[in-house]
C-alpha cells in the first residue's frame, strides 16, 4: 500500500510545477509586452520632445529677428515723428504770417488813405514845417527817440519766424527775446518763448530747451503753443535720457489736450517704445 501511493505526491507535485512555470512564462511574456510598449512610447515621446526644442528654437530666433525689426522701425518713426512735429510746425507759422503780413498790409493802406485825405485836405490849425523841412501836422508821427524805442510786434516776430525757419537762429534768437522784452504781455510773447525752445532743441541743448518750454508752460499756460511746448519738453527729456519723466510729461500731454494734434504725436511716441499712453 504504501509503494502504491507514493507515486501520487510527486505526479500531484510536478504538475503544480508546470502549472507555476506556465504562469511565469505568461508573466514573462507580458513584462516583455509592457516593455516593448514603453520603449516604443519613450521613442514617441522623446522624438517629440527634439521636435518640440527645435520647434521653440525656431520660434526665439523669429521673435528675435522681429523684435529687431520692430526697434528699428521704432527709430524710424521717433525720427520721422520729430521731423513731422517740425514741418507742420513750420507750415503753421507760414499760414500765421501770411494772415500777419495781410492784416499789415490791410493797416498800411488803411494809413495810407488816411494821410492821403490829410494831405488833400489840410487842416487850418497845421503846424508850420520845420527847419529840416519835416512837420508835425496831423496825420505826421513825430520825429525822435521816443518814437522807435520798441521795434514793430508782428515784423520782429515774422521775422525772428523767418530766421529760424533759415536755421538763423542766433538773429531768431534775438528778435524773440526783443517780442518778449518789449511785449510780455501779447499772445505772441509766448510764442516767441516757444520758438527759444525749439532753438535749443535744434541744438541738442536739450537743458535749455526743457528751461524754454517750462517758462511756456508756467508763463503761458493759455498759449496755442502750450501742448506743441508739453510734447517738446517730453521729447528733450526723452533726448537726455530721462525716460520716466518724459514719459510723464507725454501721458500728462494726452490727459490734458486728448483731442490735440500733438496729443496724437505724443501716443505714437509712446507705442514705438512699447509704453501704454495711460498709466495703470
Amino acid at each position: 500500500m504504501l509503494l502504491a501511493s507514493a507515486p501520487v505526491p510527486a505526479h500531484a507535485a510536478s504538475k503544480e510545477i508546470i502549472e507555476l512555470q506556465t504562469q511565469v512564462q505568461q508573466l514573462l511574456d507580458m513584462v516583455q509586452r509592457i516593455q516593448s510598449t514603453l520603449d516604443t512610447r519613450f521613442g514617441v515621446l522623446q522624438h517629440l520632445a527634439e521636435q518640440t526644442a527645435d520647434d521653440s528654437n525656431r520660434m526665439t530666433a523669429t521673435v528675435n529677428a522681429l523684435q529687431q525689426k520692430i526697434n528699428a522701425q521704432a527709430e524710424g518713426v521717433s525720427g520721422k515723428l520729430d521731423t513731422t512735429s517740425g514741418q507742420v510746425q513750420s507750415l503753421n507759422d507760414s499760414v500765421d504770417e501770411l494772415k500777419s503780413r495781410a492784416a499789415k498790409l490791410d493797416k498800411s493802406i488803411q494809413e495810407m488813405q488816411t494821410q492821403l485825405q490829410n494831405i488833400q485836405t489840410p487842416s487850418a490849425g497845421a503846424a508850420p514845417p520845420t527847419a529840416n523841412g519835416s512837420s508835425t501836422g496831423p496825420g505826421l508821427s513825430p520825429s525822435g527817440p521816443a518814437a522807435n524805442q520798441a521795434p514793430p510786434l508782428q515784423e520782429t516776430y515774422q521775422s525772428g519766424v523767418r530766421d529760424y525757419n533759415a536755421a538763423k537762429y542766433d538773429v531768431a534768437s534775438g528778435e524773440f527775446q526783443d517780442v518778449l522784452h518789449y511785449y510780455p504781455m501779447d499772445d505772441l510773447a509766448g510764442s516767441a518763448q516757444f520758438y527759444l525752445g525749439e532753438i535749443a532743441y535744434r541744438q541738442q541743448n536739450y537743458p535749455e530747451a526743457v528751461k524754454a518750454y517750462n517758462a511756456v508752460l508756467e508763463g503761458f499756460s493759455g498759449s496755442p503753443k502750450a501742448s506743441a511746448a508739453q510734447l517738446r519738453k517730453g521729447l528733450a527729456l526723452l533726448q537726455m535720457g530721462k525716460k520716466e519723466a518724459g514719459i510723464h510729461e507725454l501721458r500728462s500731454l494726452i490727459q490734458r489736450h486728448p483731442q490735440a494734434p500733438e496729443a496724437s504725436q505724443a501716443r505714437s511716441k509712446l507705442n514705438s517704445m512699447g509704453v501704454k499712453a495711460t498709466a495703470r
